[in-house]
C-alpha cells in the first residue's frame, strides 16, 4: 500500500447503543484523513452516535452465521476445526462464530482494529487467524479489571501486532496483571477536536414548551437568524406531539441552518429544568394565535423563568402583558424580537434589573396564595370551614422576605 492510498479499516465494536463516543469520533477523524471505514458489530442499536452513511455495516443474523460457519467448514475444514477446537479449550466459540461470518466480509481489509480488549479482541484474533491480515487494539480500563474471559484475552493480545492503552497506568497494570511486555504497548491517549470544544462566550436564550405552533418557535428562529451572530445559543426545551399544530423544531432548525446554535434538551422536568432557566441569560418565549384561532392561556413557563430571576421576552399576546412589564414585540414580529433579543444581549444591567423585577412580580401574582384561594372553594364546596394557616415564625418571615 502506497503513501498517500486510503487505508481500509475493518473495525471490530459494539454498537450495543450507538459507538461510545470516543470511538464514533476516532474513526470519524480516520474517515477525515482519508480512510474507508467497515464496521463489523458485536451488537447493534440505535444510539447518540450511529454509524455515519459512509461507513459499511456487516450486521449478523443466526441465519447467516449458520451459512458463514457452514461454507467455512466445507472450504477449509483443517482450520474451521483447528480454530473451533481452541475457542472450545477457550470458553470463545460464540465469539468464533462471529468471528467466521465477520471475516467473509473483511476480505478487502488492510487492518483489523479492535476497539476494546474485551470480546471485540477475541472476534478480531480469529479474523485475523483466518485471513492473515494485521490486528491493532485498543484497551481502556474495564478490560484489565473485569475481562470476561481472562485466558482468551491473553492469548489474544499475544497476537496483536500492535497494543495501544489509554494511560501510562493500564500499561503497567496489563504487565503486572498479564505479564505483558510494557515495550509491546503503544499510550495513545484519547483525542478531542480542540476546534470543536474550546472556550466560548455564549449568550443562551432559552424556550420551553411543547412544540406547537403557538408557541412561536420558528418565529425565534428566524429572529435568530436575522440576528447572525455566532455567540447566540438557543436552547430548546420539549417535545412535540401528536396533533395538528405540531411543529417540527429540529427540522426547522436544520432548514434554517441554525443546527449548530440550537440545543435539543427534549422534555426535562424537576432539578434538570430549574438547571436551565438559572443557567440561561434571558428566556423568551414569542406566543402568537396559530392558523386555527388557538392561543395560549397564560404560559406557566413565563411564570417559572420570571420565578428563577430571569429577563423574559414575549409578545403582546392574550394575558401576558398584563403581567410582564417588559421586553414584549407584536404577535409574529421577527425583526422586533430579533431587536429585543440583541437589547438584552448589549446590556447586562438591563438583564439583571429585568430578572429582579420579575422575581417580584412572580411573588406578587404567583405564590401559593392562589392555590390556597382555590382550596378554600373547594372547602366551602364541601361544607367545610376554611384552614387555619399557622403563624409564621420570625425565622420563616425573615426567609419569605428574602425570598420574594
Amino acid at each position: 500500500m502506497s503513501t498517500n492510498s486510503a487505508m481500509h479499516l475493518g473495525v471490530v465494536a459494539s454498537v450495543k447503543h450507538g459507538f461510545e463516543h470516543f470511538v464514533h469520533r476516532e474513526l470519524s477523524f480516520f474517515e477525515s484523513r482519508g480512510a474507508k471505514i467497515s464496521v463489523y458489530p458485536t451488537k447493534f442499536q440505535a444510539g447518540l452516535y450511529g454509524p455515519r452513511p459512509t461507513w459499511n455495516v456487516y450486521r449478523w443474523g443466526l441465519i447467516s452465521l449458520m451459512f458463514a460457519n457452514l461454507g467455512t467448514l466445507l472450504s477449509r475444514p483443517a482450520s474451521y476445526l483447528r480454530l473451533l477446537a481452541e475457542a472450545i479449550r477457550h470458553r470463545a466459540v460464540v465469539d468464533f462464530v462471529l468471528a467466521v461470518y465477520f471475516a467473509g466480509k473483511m476480505r478487502d481489509v488492510d487492518l483489523i482494529y479492535a476497539t476494546f480488549g474485551d470480546r471485540k479482541l477475541f472476534i478480531a484474533y480469529f479474523c485475523k487467524q483466518l485471513l492473515n491480515k494485521p490486528l491493532i487494539c485498543t484497551i481502556h480500563a474495564y478490560e484489565i479489571y473485569e475481562n470476561p474471559n481472562p485466558a482468551m484475552f491473553a492469548r489474544a493480545v499475544a497476537a496483536c501486532d500492535q497494543i495501544t492503552t489509554v494511560t501510562n497506568y493500564n500499561r503497567e497494570q496489563l504487565k503486572s496483571r498479564y505479564g505483558i511486555d510494557p515495550q509491546r504497548i503503544e499510550v495513545v491517549r484519547l483525542s478531542i477536536d480542540l476546534q470543536t470544544y474550546r472556550p466560548e462566550r455564549k449568550f443562551v436564550v432559552l424556550i420551553v414548551g411543547y412544540f406547537a405552533q403557538k408557541k412561536g418557535h420558528r418565529i425565534l428562529l428566524e429572529a435568530l437568524r436575522k440576528i447572525d451572530n455566532s455567540e447566540f445559543e438557543l436552547w430548546v426545551v420539549g417535545t412535540g406531539r401528536d396533533s395538528a399544530d405540531s411543529v417540527d423544531v429540529k427540522a426547522l432548525a436544520a432548514e434554517m441552518g441554525l443546527e449548530s446554535q440550537v440545543a435539543f434538551f427534549n422534555g426535562l422536568s424537576g432539578t434538570a429544568l430549574r438547571a436551565v432557566y438559572h443557567a440561561c441569560d434571558v428566556f423568551c418565549l414569542p406566543s402568537h394565535h396559530d392558523d386555527h384561532g388557538g392561543a395560549e392561556g397564560f404560559p406557566t413557563v413565563i411564570i417559572e423563568a420570571m420565578a428563577c430571576g430571569k429577563p423574559v421576552i414575549s409578545t403582546r399576546h392574550v394575558e401576558i402583558p398584563a403581567i410582564v412589564e417588559q421586553i414584549l414585540v407584536d404577535e409574529k414580529d421577527v425583526d422586533g424580537l430579533a431587536d429585543a433579543l440583541l437589547q438584552t444581549y448589549r446590556s447586562a444591567e438591563l438583564r439583571e434589573q429585568m430578572g429582579e423585577r420579575n422575581r417580584e412580580l412572580a411573588a406578587e401574582h404567583f405564590s401559593h396564595s392562589n392555590v390556597k384561594r382555590t382550596e378554600a372553594m373547594m372547602r366551602a364546596a364541601c361544607g367545610l370551614p376554611p384552614l387555619v394557616e399557622p403563624e409564621a415564625s420570625p425565622v420563616e418571615m425573615q426567609h419569605e422576605s428574602l425570598t420574594t
